[in-house]
């Protein structure tokens, strides 16, 4: 892959999405909570703030919050992430949410059997309701400059006119030069109100022949754009990877501009002990990271944002399609070990982790 150069640059990567304010009823339940701890996440944000504060690179979020104390309240928590907020659209409040509000996330993490489980609040959020020509495209890529960016199915899901946005921003991207990446990130409880699958599949693969680097899960793939994976209906855990090539193979010859596809992989034995691994193909070669067996899990929410964003990182910084992938699982491994969205890990434990180093204490 042919990554612009940094120089004459303002940012590494823009991301384009949501921001909601998570809510952790930490070892309870949502609904037996009493307190709750709140983080700011969002997965085309994740991948933006996991560069900047793990990899050290310079990116930006594009988005809008409603101007009200919430909203100060997320953009306190992401000007500790260190992510440029320039281009975030502040909407006026109307005083109860009527017209526009800001999304919220409740979030428990799972333990043992009991599976992780989320709760959006985001309808009518001020994200959600951003058209056409909102957003200065030019000054962001072609004045300022950008060497990739990055926006998902989350973003694309939020109402009709997302889409919209999205395309109009990745067509200017790729013809300013820039690398442009998408997240499948599937969310069943964002499509079903809106036509399901059959919606997701539309939209997605509309914006497929603008993308160069295509991220997903198993399941993305076939919820997302429609493609067969044999087994999969029956027990995704048994599934040979062999299944997985074939079907990227397949993604590729039907959008041939796509230089990347990458699938992270994830066996859940419970919330708390999982497989983990990802494939990627790059022209006509795999590579597969070593699945990690049974890794410890503290809160899966976030894992495949920081697998983009080290994947990524591995890219901006020239090294090829192995290292990259690599890269991205450890920094999903890590991502994993802490609360919130977003990773806490740091670019020296990345590289260890991918060396193989063991977990004794460091002191």
């Amino acid at each position: 892959m042919k990554v612009r150069a940094k120089e004459g640059c303002r940012w590494d990567l823009i991301s384009l999405g949501e921001v909601m304010l998570r809510l952790d009823p930490g070892d309870v339940r949502v609904s037996t909570a009493r307190e709750f701890r709140v983080w700011e996440g969002g997965g085309e944000y994740n991948v933006a703030r996991g560069l900047r504060r793990t990899f050290g690179m310079n990116t930006a979020i594009v988005t809008s919050l409603a101007d009200n104390p919430v909203g100060r309240l997320v953009e306190d928590l992401m000007l500790q992430g260190g992510v440029d907020l320039d281009h975030v659209r502040w909407v006026k409040y109307d005083g109860v949410g009527r017209a526009v509000r800001n999304g919220l996330n409740f979030t428990e993490r799972g333990f043992g059997v009991r599976a992780a489980c989320g709760c959006s609040d985001r309808g009518n959020t001020a994200v959600s309701q951003l058209k056409t020509a909102d957003i200065d495209w030019e000054e962001i890529f072609v004045r300022q400059r950008a060497r990739w960016f990055h926006t998902g199915g989350i973003f694309c899901a939020l109402s009709q006119t997302t889409p919209a946005v999205a395309l109009e921003a990745m067509q200017l991207a790729k013809k300013s030069g820039a690398t442009v990446s998408y997240d499948l990130n599937y969310r069943p409880s964002l499509w079903q109100s809106v036509g399901g699958k059959a919606k997701a599949q539309e939209v997605n693969r509309a914006l497929m022949p603008f993308v160069d680097v295509l991220i997903g899960n198993e399941e993305d793939f076939t919820a997302a754009l429609g493609y067969s994976v044999p087994g999969m209906d029956e027990n995704i855990s048994r599934l040979d990877h062999a299944n997985f090539k074939t079907m990227m193979k397949t993604v590729r010859s039907e959008f041939p501009n796509l230089s990347v596809v990458a699938v992270t992989l994830r066996t859940a034995h419970t919330a708390t002990r999982n497989d983990w691994g990802a494939i990627a193909l790059a022209d006509d070669s795999f590579y597969e990271a070593a699945t990690r067996k049974d890794l410890e899990i503290f809160d899966r929410v976030g894992g495949g944002d920081s697998f983009a964003s080290g994947l990524i990182y591995g890219f901006l910084t020239g090294h090829d399609l192995a290292w990259a992938v690599e890269c991205g699982v450890a920094h999903g491994a890590l991502a994993m070990t802490t609360p919130g969205d977003t990773s806490m890990a740091s670019l020296q434990e990345v590289l260890a982790v991918m060396k193989g180093q063991s977990a004794r204490i460091s002191r």
